[in-house]
């Protein structure tokens, strides 16, 4: 059976604006207006509601679109953007909310001890605060239902001591009224930082979002309606202290409330409660945000045991009580007032950006209650803009903080049924992005590998892949395909079941799939003929050098068509007893009919000397003059064009117009300790392909680890025939 649930009155916005109508209005308003001027408070007031509005709006926003449960602000953000930041932000929130009552209580204790004359020394306040403290605990376990009727009677005190200032009468009329900040007030950055807080308070109603009967209805409405309240009170009432109190009094008396009006003890009364309902309301609204969480795994299972037909959190309670308690005994609460301040910033800037997420991303986002998506983003900014201007240090300790607690969550991997709203953000970028990149398709453009890489299976399988992602770059997309051997082949496998999980591949970043062939060459064509999408086409197919496959008639027709679509082609011929030696040279062979691979080469070089493990590589380009051409020609014209690719390499030209020898013979005797040899695959007919296996494989037996590139028609025609320059 469920227990009692409150509506919008009692569960949302009468915590809100007794926790807005705070010590900020009784003591620090008139500080303000005489300090700022009436035009510069007014300012301040609408600046610090920019960011309680947008953030009402936003919150409102979210709760009528998601089920809203048990936790407030931490539910909100939980389910929008995931877990870590949710419950980063989350606990963050419930110590700054139980800090809060500390500092609400220290405040109502000096303000109780200073009227009876109980003393002001700091065990004189430790001992009221504890006592208050434990009046209102009690209060809260007796039952959530008496403590929310308690907040009715403070809210009619509230209002009775705001009548009686309106009623008052003042002795301390201003000759002139300022409109502005004075020579010698405070700045007014600083006079911001002291008023900020006042508006802090309206979460407080969605904190008891799990008590509501309609919390879709319930949260816009009651938020909405306490910013809106406490935005009126708060202009008229330094509207008011302008025309009635002069500017020298406003900036030295923080008692003036209670000299002009009708009935001073209403304003104590005043005081007193919102000060207790301030503290009262943390105390309701800060446990359930830790059941919430416990709820959720991500704090200890111990807190989210609740008691009676509402389950209310009485372990949470407790822990409140503790901080708090812990809080009112240190007495100087100063720091830790200015990092509460950033938690409470911090928590605002994430429900905005939560909302602008959602509404731009989220294609399921479907709120009743519907507004500009720009509203979030622009409370996002604001928020950090404040707390930059504010406090850059206590930021970046609430920072810190926020982040250790992200990455906390993260490793402890504790995962929603619901999806984030990362998913769709992610999803919106890269839906956006590609059609960005289809729209542009330039295919002069710097090559942009995006690799399909046979790998095999075999231990060193893992050379080849770390290859592919060394010539792919940084922003390159390898996929690497495992290809299953079945005659039959009368199922494929299922979608889930072809995506490929391995630390190995997540290390390196590589995309890895698994497909049912009936033969090897035919999959391997019909993977290159099929596979991607428009905007990130693939454009390089990469795999082992096919020793023993010279008379292989399927491997020639499988060669045709990958030249016949155009692809890079890599093949790798692996030393598997050299490997890739020390990572320390590289050679890249150019002829004069290497003309499109020689620029393909100088981007591999590029990505090459770009990666951890080449980064110290020696390059050379070797290239091989048989037509008696000038050297210095020669190497002028090829360091130009790697001067254009921004590629530092050695050039060396080897005159072979007198012997001329064969040209493998002369990679054998300059490459044979280097450790990665990269030559071109000439055009030759498909007939001709076994003469050509044959002889590129003796190559292989007397160096090391080498590249075969052939490259696509798309890369430019480098000019490397110099037989017309003598």
């Amino acid at each position: 059976m469920q227990g009692k649930k409150f509506g919008t009155f009692a569960g949302v916005f009468t915590p809100s604006i007794l926790t807005i109508l705070g010590v900020i209005m009784y003591m620090r308003l008139g500080w303000v207006v005489g300090n700022a001027g009436l035009i510069g408070a007014i300012m301040i007031i609408v600046l610090a509601h920019v960011i309680a509005i947008s953030t009402g709006l936003s919150v409102s926003s979210v709760a009528t679109d998601k089920k809203i449960g048990a936790g407030g602000v931490y539910y909100i953000l939980s389910r929008s953007m995931g877990i870590p930041i949710g419950g980063s932000i989350g606990i963050a929130l419930y110590i700054g909310t139980a800090l809060s009552i500390a500092l609400y209580l220290i405040g109502f204790a000096e303000s109780f001890n200073g009227y009876f004359g109980f003393g002001l020394t700091i065990n004189d306040i430790r001992l009221t605060g504890t006592i208050a403290l434990l009046t209102l605990t009690c209060l809260a376990l007796i039952s959530t239902s008496v403590a929310i009727k308690a907040q009715f009677f403070i809210l009619a005190a509230i209002i009775i001591s705001i009548v009686a200032i309106f009623f008052g009468n003042s002795n301390f009329q201003p000759e002139t009224i300022q409109l502005f900040s004075s020579v010698d007030a405070v700045p007014l950055e600083v006079v911001f930082a002291i008023f900020f807080p006042a508006v802090t308070g309206f979460t407080a109603g969605i904190a008891m979002s799990g008590d509501l009967k309609d919390p879709k209805e319930s949260i816009p409405k009651g938020t909405l309606l306490a910013i809106g309240t406490g935005l009126i009170i708060y202009i008229g009432v330094a509207v008011f202290l302008a025309f009635n109190v002069s500017s020298e009094v406003l900036r030295t008396d923080y008692n003036i409330l209670m000299k002009i009006a009708l009935f001073a003890p209403a304003v104590l009364a005043g005081i007193w409660g919102a000060t207790l309902s301030s503290a009262l309301g943390g105390i309701l609204g800060g446990p359930r945000i830790l059941q919430a969480m416990s709820i959720d795994n991500v704090t200890p299972k111990i807190f989210r045991k609740g008691r009676g037909k509402n389950n209310e959190p009485v372990n949470a309670l407790f822990l409140v009580f503790v901080i708090a308690e812990a809080g009112i005994l240190v007495g100087e609460l100063d720091v830790i007032a200015r990092v509460v301040s950033m938690f409470y910033l911090t928590a605002y800037g994430f429900i905005n950006i939560s909302y602008f997420l959602e509404s731009w991303a989220n294609p399921d986002f479907q709120p009743s209650f519907k507004i500009k998506s720009w509203i979030g983003l622009l409370g996002f900014m604001a928020c950090f803009a404040v707390m930059f201007k504010l406090d850059m240090l206590a930021m970046l300790g609430a920072f810190a903080i926020i982040a250790g607690l992200y990455i906390w969550l993260q490793r402890k991997e504790v995962r929603l049924q619901s999806n984030d709203v990362w998913q769709s953000v992610w999803e919106n970028v890269v839906n956006k992005g590609l059609k960005k990149i289809d729209a542009n398709i330039d295919e002069n453009l710097n090559w942009n590998p995006n690799i399909i890489l046979f790998s095999g299976e075999s231990k060193h399988q893992s050379y080849l892949l770390e290859l592919g992602k060394t010539v792919s770059g940084r922003t390159g997309i390898v996929t690497n395909f495992k290809l299953i051997l079945d005659k039959k082949n009368n199922k494929p496998l299922k979608k889930v079941d072809q995506i490929v999980r391995d630390d190995t591949f997540a290390e390196l970043g590589i995309f890895a799939r698994q497909v049912k062939v009936d033969n090897i060459y035919n999959g391997i064509t019909n993977i290159a003929t099929t596979y991607g999408f428009s905007g990130v086409e693939p454009n390089t197919i990469m795999m082992g050098w096919p020793k023993g496959l010279e008379n292989s008639t399927e491997y020639s027709k499988m060669t045709e068509t990958l030249l016949h679509l155009d692809y890079n082609l890599l093949y790798l011929d692996f030393d598997r007893k050299k490997k890739f030696g020390k990572y320390q040279t590289v050679d890249f062979w150019w002829r004069e009919t290497d003309s499109k691979n020689a620029e393909m080469m100088l981007n591999i070089a590029r990505f090459i000397i770009a990666s951890p493990n080449w980064n110290k590589t020696k390059i050379r380009v070797l290239f091989v003059n048989n037509n008696n051409v000038n050297q210095e020609i020669i190497s002028s014209k090829i360091r130009e064009l790697v001067e254009d690719l921004r590629v530092l390499v050695d050039i060396e030209i080897i005159n072979n117009a007198v012997e001329q020898k064969p040209f493998y013979t002369i990679i054998e005797e300059y490459s044979e300790k280097t450790d990665l040899t990269v030559v071109g695959i000439p055009n030759y007919k498909i007939e001709k392909q076994a003469e050509f296996v044959l002889k590129t494989n003796h190559l292989f037996e007397t160096i090391g680890s080498t590249l075969l590139v052939k490259a696509a028609n798309n890369f430019n025609v480098l000019d490397l025939d110099f037989i017309e320059i003598k």
